[in-house]
């Protein structure tokens, strides 16, 4: 899984950003009731499971301890996966279920779950209540280790196979209600959400699971051979260091371009602070529309970055002609069209992403049949972002108070996209921000008049 500068998504940048901060975070409140409600949850649930269930299997306590230690240390090597975190411990679990009595899996995922907790605590990167909690993450065992048990603890063989499968599909379940449950208690998060976040998890386990059964197959004829997995662990923990250093540079990096646009935004502000402000409001109309088109992460980053800056180039243009009352005349009109090509320039002279960026600066005020400027592009020559911004630029300026003409409302700004696409702007683009719009609209429309009108 890869991450450079221009592809890492804002919403996976804010995860990411925001799961980091939680664990340094002190659990009050709905989270800490749901966390320790999920803990008890785990502990009498693993404590009956152990209670019901009659093992044949019989191993030394060394065995405890070493399946402990070597859960717990799995557990350290960290994939950040959006807000949550991706593990290897299926090189562990999986020889768990076939070598340890199957009532003590959950007990011993829980201790190791614990051991972990602590190693973070001791490096500073887990507040020591939340650490308390941990265990009760091992509510996921419960599912394959109730397999293994109903099938009779079978071998590692094809039949242990087989049930291995029917397990790891438990553990799916079991995982994905356990943290669903305590999400929703924890944060309010809905269960729905929780279904794309444990994709990447549930992926990572059935890649895994394969190599941990083949050495637990192995380890039946040659005691030892369990630990065969163990360059592979090195490697993931070599690989899981460069995710996190790749991660800690895109976020850096990501907070210095969002830091300069702002910076330059605060400039315009100061010069003219109509545009300022109305770049801002793009902002989020851009991102909600792009969202909507189902924009990739690398065209939301440049659309959010474009949407900020399109008129950086207005700092060139004289504020006489930008807050003229009436119409521009010819020679002024000129001159304001210059701003995209001085607004290309600028950027480029940061260079990195922002030069990108003001390549599609450039082309904000294209027209899809062609009339537009600098380069009369039409259509699809038209880069889609700058597609997306002049369509949210010309509604966020329609719907705004200028120094030469009062706002226009929300409905009839759009009467005036419609009647505009297909000409001005991209039909597509349209529609989308049409959709994005339709619920504010219906909202004032139910409005009383009285109340519509500010009294």
């Amino acid at each position: 899984m890869s991450a450079t500068a221009d592809t890492l998504s804002p919403s996976l940048e804010e995860q990411v950003t925001a799961a980091r901060a939680r664990r340094h975070r002190m659990l009050i409140g709905r989270e800490a009731f749901g966390r320790a409600v999920m803990l008890l949850v785990f502990i009498a649930s693993s404590l009956a499971f152990f209670a019901a269930v009659d093992s044949t299997r019989s191993v030394p306590w060394w065995m405890y301890v070493a399946f402990v230690v070597a859960y717990g240390g799995l557990s350290e090597i960290h994939f950040e996966v959006g807000g949550g975190l991706a593990l290897p411990t299926e090189l562990v679990f999986v020889p768990m279920l076939f070598l340890l009595p199957v009532s003590t899996v959950p007990l011993v995922v829980g201790a190791g779950l614990a051991l972990s907790a602590m190693l973070d605590v001791h490096r500073g990167e887990l507040s020591p209540l939340r650490a308390s909690v941990y265990p009760a993450n091992a509510l996921f065992a419960l599912g394959p280790a109730a397999v293994i048990a109903l099938a009779g603890e079978p071998e590692a063989d094809w039949r242990g196979g087989v049930v291995l499968l029917v397990a790891l599909l438990a553990q799916a379940v079991a995982d994905y209600l356990a943290s669903a449950a305590v999400e929703w208690l924890a944060l309010g998060v809905r269960a729905v959400e929780m279904l794309r976040p444990l994709a990447m998890t549930f992926a990572i386990d059935l890649l895994v699971a394969p190599v941990a059964f083949a050495a637990t197959i192995a380890n039946r004829y040659e005691p030892g051979a369990v630990l065969l997995p163990l360059p592979l662990v090195l490697l993931l923990v070599l690989f899981a260091r460069e995710r996190r250093g790749k991660l800690d540079s895109v976020i850096e990096l990501s907070g210095a371009y969002r830091g300069t646009a702002f910076l330059l935004g605060d400039v315009i502000e100061a010069d003219d602070a109509y545009t300022g402000e109305h770049s801002r409001q793009v902002v989020e109309l851009v991102a909600a529309v792009g969202e909507r088109l189902q924009l990739d992460a690398r065209d939301l980053k440049l659309a959010e970055l474009t949407a900020l800056l399109h008129d950086v180039g207005k700092i060139r243009i004289p504020s006489s002609i930008i807050n003229k009352p009436g119409p521009l005349d010819q020679q002024e009109r000129a001159l304001m069209e210059t701003h995209t090509t001085e607004g290309e320039a600028l950027l480029k002279r940061v260079g990195g992403l922002l030069a990108e960026v003001g390549a599609i600066v450039r082309s904000c005020h294209e027209r899809w049949d062609g009339r537009g400027y600098p380069d009369g592009l039409a259509g699809e020559e038209i880069p889609l972002v700058a597609r997306l911004v002049c369509c949210c630029d010309a509604y966020n300026a329609m719907t705004t108070d200028r120094a030469y003409r009062k706002a226009l409302s929300p409905a009839d700004a759009i009467e005036e996209l419609r009647a505009n696409a297909g000409t001005q702007f991209d039909a597509r683009v349209v529609e989308a921000l049409i959709e994005i719009e339709a619920p504010r609209l219906a909202a004032q429309l139910q409005e009383p008049p009285l109340a519509r009108a500010g009294h």
